[in-house]
């Protein structure tokens, strides 16, 4: 009994859902229109310096200026800005952020806190952004604060930031609330670009293929690193801010590898010129940058143009790949992930450029916009996957219907095979005949399926013989007109065994044609001329070469100059002459060679182990059949071979012994074949017998009446036995018509 998998109810699923929907809209709701109890403070205490400042000039002039702000100070040059504390001032610190810059802080005309990044680190000439907290207390009331800010880079210079004052840890808190929500953002993607690296990785072995999930980690990795390397929080996060910094840069220039490389792999390189021509760009302006940086020459903020053009460049090759992919296929899946790529592309951009306008960059577009992409990839990646599963069970279905198959074949060929073993002389007739109708078959120029094909149907073109009486294929004499109606049969019961076989084509042709003649003598239906479909054709040549070049029980196999000049005799009469001539080259080439065929199921590793078994099964019941026909050949009483039997063994024995033949037909019927001997010693041996006999007769009342008689021929190696069978029964005719109780020999 099959379990029906579960379903939830669906009424109580939307319920849920429609609750969850609620609490989330109330919790946004309060969170945008209630109050502000984060930042709620009933002292009024404001964390933020809201002093007078003045900016010394290098001129000598002073000017008031608004904090924060950004003035007109060239790069290299030292900013002065100064301010009086206030009288009751009694905090324990003040501090700024630092844009690229080194700071110094001065109260009372004494150097009190200084931030170098020369100090930190080895290479470029700028300091990395960070807060810088100076010590203070109520002794500093009522004195002058003057701040000293020096930045090499046009980018940051005459850039004054937000001044703050208070305990560290209150100015901390205050920046965390401010930034909390770009923080959450920034650890959020870069954990799940790990999580999305190595889920695709995991699915790549599982699947045994490349997701582009892989690359779209890659992306949000470098994004996110490049989120938090920009965050006024990464002195928290991590232990050298300076090397963050650094790395915010390095991801910026080297973006548009995984971009390239997912946008690539999802267009399955179709743009693949393009896409790897930018990652050498991006590769090589990224080695310069560095280069120069470690130099000293230019910093890499200030050759963050050529990396922003390069990402421009990338976006535009994205969308205009994108934009003909879309117009030319139309597919939804490409719409989704058009709108994602384009989504955080703009956002990319925007704060890339904003970079230019601005002192310090949130990311929070960036972020939200990778999440959207992130979403609309999982959801692609889903498609995919289903796809897969779905290839895999179309594959194995595949499989399967093709191991039927092959077992399907090699049941007929067995049973083809098995009708082959009925006699000795037409062994390995059909695997000869596939073989032969190959070799033709390939000089017209068939393909490999087709030839294929041709094979597996001609291995069945006698198939029809299963129905055919033992006693007719195998006689050794002339077949009677009677017994040549009957034979022709099996070209009609062969094409009705295999009328819904559906498995081979053609093969119903080839099964009840190959025996037309092109003149339109032939059987079943006198077709005349290409009337006859071709593989059959192909087959009546093949078919009639591996009769002429093989032993029969009624003739030797004829010599190689006799088959050509029974093909040339018979070209346009029997066989289709194109054919002939095609054969005919092949024989004089010496190209007709085939390899002896050895059928065996278990040979073929692929097919199940049940199909194996009844494959063994029918085996073993067409064995058993052989073996009870074999049975039947014998006597009941005498175990000797019965006529038709005795008439096979003989015929084979006089292939390769003289010797004599005798016959007693009449009465008691017997054949006797006396391999190896001479006319002398034969009269002896049949002289021998008659005195037996004679004894016995009078031994025995009941048998006085009883007579024997025979009639003897003396053949040689490879005379035909419907012909010395003859012989022998006209010199038994002979000694009847003479008073019988006699033997004579033909010869006399």
């Amino acid at each position: 009994m099959i379990r029906k998998p579960y379903k939830t109810n669906k009424n109580i699923s939307r319920l849920f859902y429609i609750l969850m929907m609620i609490i989330f809209v109330w919790f946004i709701g309060i969170q945008i229109l209630g109050p502000d109890e984060q930042f709620f403070d009933q002292s009024g205490h404001s964390i933020i310096y809201n002093g007078t400042f003045t900016w010394k000039k290098s001129d000598g002039t002073k000017q008031n200026i608004s904090v924060p702000g950004r003035y007109k100070v060239p790069a290299k040059q030292t900013m002065i800005i100064t301010t009086t504390l206030p009288d009751d001032y009694n905090e324990n610190v003040i501090a700024i952020r630092s844009s690229l810059q080194d700071v110094r802080f001065y109260i009372d005309g004494k150097l009190r806190k200084e931030y170098n990044a020369k100090n930190l680190h080895r290479f470029g000439k700028n300091s990395a952004s960070r807060y810088i907290f100076c010590n203070t207390s109520s002794a500093d009331a009522g004195k002058e604060l003057c701040l000293e800010l020096t930045t090499y880079t046009s980018n940051y210079s005459g850039v004054v930031n937000t001044i703050y004052c208070g305990d560290q840890m209150q100015i901390w808190s205050y920046i965390f609330n401010h930034n909390f929500s770009v923080t959450v953002i920034e650890s959020f993607i870069f954990f799940a670009s790990i999580v999305t690296i190595l889920f695709s990785i995991a699915l790549g072995i599982v699947y045994k293929t490349k997701f582009n999930m892989e690359y779209l980690g890659w992306c949000m990795l470098m994004g996110s690193v490049w989120m938090i390397g920009e965050s006024k929080m990464r002195q928290l996060l991590v232990p050298n801010a300076s090397g963050l910094a650094t790395s915010c840069f390095i991801m910026l220039m080297l973006c548009p590898l995984p971009i390239s490389l997912y946008v690539n792999n999802l267009q399955k390189g179709k743009y693949k010129k393009i896409f790897q021509s930018i990652c050498f760009i991006a590769l090589l302006n990224f080695i310069i940058c560095t280069i120069l940086h470690l130099t000293g020459i230019a910093d890499y903020i200030e050759t963050m143009p050529a990396a922003h053009a390069i990402l421009i460049i990338t976006f535009l090759a994205v969308i205009l790949t994108f934009l003909i992919r879309y117009w030319n296929h139309r597919s939804r899946s490409d719409c989704l992930l058009f709108f994602g790529l384009l989504i955080t592309m703009l956002s990319v951009i925007f704060e890339a450029i904003s970079v230019y306008y601005k002192v310090s960059v949130s990311g929070v577009f960036v972020g939200i916009a990778i999440l959207i992409l992130l979403f609309i990839n999982v959801i692609y990646t889903i498609h995919i996957i289903r796809d897969i599963i779905k290839r895999q069970q179309q594959e194995e279905l595949d499989k399967r219907k093709k191991n039927i198959e092959e077992m399907s074949l090699q049941l007929m060929q067995m049973l083809s095979t098995t009708i082959e073993a009925k006699d000795e002389y037409t062994k390995g007739h059909s695997h000869r005949v596939a073989e032969y109708s190959v070799l033709i078959a390939r000089e017209l120029g068939w393909n490999e399926k087709e030839l294929s094909n041709l094979k597996n149907a001609a291995h069945l073109h006698d198939i029809g013989k299963i129905a055919i009486p033992d006693t007719i294929l195998n006689k050794p004499s002339k077949l009677s007109e009677e017994e040549f109606s009957i034979i022709k049969e099996h070209t009609i019961i062969g094409a009705n065994i295999l009328k819904n076989i559906s498995l081979i084509d053609h093969v119903q042709e080839i099964v009840r044609n190959h025996h037309e003649r092109y003149d339109g003598n032939g059987y079943p239906d006198g077709l005349k001329g290409k009337e006859i479909p071709l593989h059959a054709r192909i087959v009546t040549v093949a078919d009639s070469y591996d009769a002429m070049s093989s032993q029969r029980i009624y003739r030797n196999q004829l010599p190689p100059e006799k088959i050509i000049q029974e093909l040339e005799n018979n070209k346009g009469t029997q066989f289709d002459p194109e054919i002939t001539d095609i054969f005919l080259k092949l024989l004089r080439e010496d190209r007709i060679h085939v390899k002896e065929d050895h059928l065996s199921i278990t040979e073929n590793t692929q097919i199940p182990e049940a199909e194996i078994e009844m494959s063994q099964f029918i085996s073993d019941i067409m064995s058993t059949i052989r073996t009870q026909k074999a049975k039947e050949n014998l006597d009941f009483l005498t175990g000797i071979p019965t006529r038709n039997k005795g008439e096979q063994a003989i015929a084979q024995l006089m292939k390769h012994h003289s010797g004599c033949l005798v016959c007693r037909l009449g009465g008691d019927e017997f054949l006797l074949f006396m391999p190896d001997a001479d006319q002398n010693s034969i009269t002896d041996v049949i002289t021998a017998i008659f005195k037996k006999f004679n004894t016995r007769k009078e031994q025995d009342p009941e048998l006085h009446a009883a007579s024997i008689s025979a009639g003897l021929y003396m053949c040689n190696i490879g005379d035909s036995f419907d012909e010395c069978y003859t012989k022998a029964d006209k010199a038994l005719y002979f000694v009847k018509q003479n008073g019988k109780s006699d033997f004579s020999f033909h010869e006399k």
